[in-house]
């Protein structure tokens, strides 16, 4: 019977094989993907990862070294930085 801790589902069980026998463990699940802030598509570039692990990459592998990496996918960010431009010509 598994420990108390154990029993909730908020973890996934995950069967690990080793030499001797297939042992039981108990893993973090994964986040939802990133989704752009705009149309709601799924982000690339951005890794699918537990939160304490996500922690320790480095800046420029956790999102893309773009404007509004991270928030926006990169059709909704060319329209942005277009509109924004029209906007600047248009005060001149």
């Amino acid at each position: 019977m598994p420990a108390g801790r154990h029993k909730s589902r908020s973890k996934r069980r995950v069967f690990v094989r080793t030499p001797s026998k297939t042992k039981l463990t108990y893993r973090l699940r994964k986040p939802s993907k990133a989704k752009c802030g705009n149309c709601g598509t799924i982000l690339k570039g951005v890794p699918r990862d537990v939160p304490s692990k996500f922690k320790k990459l480095s800046i420029s592998k956790k999102r893309p070294e773009r404007p509004y990496g991270g928030n926006l996918c990169s059709r909704c960010m060319r329209e942005k930085i277009k509109l924004k431009a029209r906007i600047i010509k248009g005060e001149q």
